[in-house]
């Protein structure tokens, strides 16, 4: 429903440019953002420092497995040797460090996702401001997000590769 509600009032609108905008008509585009995500210097720096953080986060994690896999072998290995009162302390022992394992990587599945989204947020506010530059300089009267209400775009259209080139040398001065 509200993609017809949105394709009615840009097709009213677009009616209506030719005599809003004068003989000039008007001038459309679209930026692709998950493209200019992933092919910007930046977006490859955050992921290259996302996947460090991963990998850390991951050597850490297959640490921990590791212990606990050996506590629970250790544990069933002895449990016919061991008193009551041993096993229980054993048991008590691995079941605490079997929560502090899933709170670990709770908290770092959390950071990451933390990380991720002040990157993308930060990224993403850049390009929206050189891309109304942009629009500014080169007499766009509109400039879309590609998404998935879009049922047609014509490639022509696409500005994501210009900007591209402008958001990338803006972050090297």
């Amino acid at each position: 429903m509200k993609r017809i509600v949105a394709a009615a009032v840009v097709s009213l609108s677009l009616m209506a440019a030719p005599v809003a905008f004068g003989a000039d008509g008007v001038k459309l585009g679209y930026i692709d953002m998950q493209k200019a995500l992933n092919l910007s210097e930046a977006g490859k720096e955050a992921k290259e420092q996302l996947a460090a953080k991963v990998k850390k986060y991951q050597d850490e994690i297959n640490g921990k497995q590791e212990e606990l896999k050996k506590l629970k072998d250790d544990l069933e290995k002895q449990s016919v040797l061991l008193s009551e009162a041993a096993r229980s302390a054993k048991e008590k022992d691995y079941q605490q460090k079997l929560k502090e394992f899933q709170r670990f990587t709770k908290d770092a599945q959390d950071e990451l996702q933390a990380r991720d989204e002040e990157f993308t947020k930060k990224i993403i506010e850049e390009l929206e401001r050189l891309v109304q530059e942009f629009g500014r300089k080169n007499g766009y009267t509109f400039i879309f997000v590609r998404n998935e209400g879009m049922i047609f775009v014509d490639d022509k259209a696409d500005v994501t590769d210009e900007v591209l080139k402008s958001f990338n040398s803006t972050r090297k001065k």
